[in-house]
């Protein structure tokens, strides 16, 4: 069964991430100049949040609010479940989809080393299964 450990070796651990105060704008031009959906919000390395793509259309967009005013600390989320390395794939799928959420910290004695999303446990299931396949292709080839 793979681990969230497998994941984060795949993909690394680097996290990009910005202090709460900083505006909206600021952290979803590091969001574009990244080319990713998220960002951790931190600070004096203590995770607090994670700010999605999704909190900005719903908090600021659709509230009428300006994202050059509006710090990240006002619509980050932080209601995550915290995962360690040792986690199964399939119970991290099983927490995105209950919880409906698309990002999970990984979290190894209270810091934060990682971040996976919905796109890397779904990467990570197909990687799985097509080496299951290639396995049973060699083994009944022999």
């Amino acid at each position: 069964m793979n681990k969230v450990s497998d994941i984060l070796s795949r993909k690394g651990a680097n996290v990009a991430s910005v202090g709460p105060d900083t505006s909206v704008i600021d952290a979803l031009r590091l969001m574009a100049e990244k080319n990713i959906g998220s960002v951790v919000v931190s600070s004096n390395d203590r995770f607090l949040g994670i700010l999605t793509e999704r909190d900005y259309s719903r908090k600021v967009i659709l509230m009428g609010r300006h994202s050059s005013e509006t710090p990240v600390s006002e619509i980050m989320s932080a209601d995550f479940p915290a995962i360690s390395k040792d986690d199964t794939v399939a119970h991290c799928m099983q927490l995105m989809s209950t919880k409906h959420i698309r990002y999970l910290p990984v979290m190894e004695n209270n810091q934060l080393v990682g971040i996976i999303s919905m796109n890397d446990v779904v990467t990570e299931t197909i990687l799985n299964q097509q080496e299951t396949i290639s396995q049973l292709e060699n083994y009944l080839q022999s």
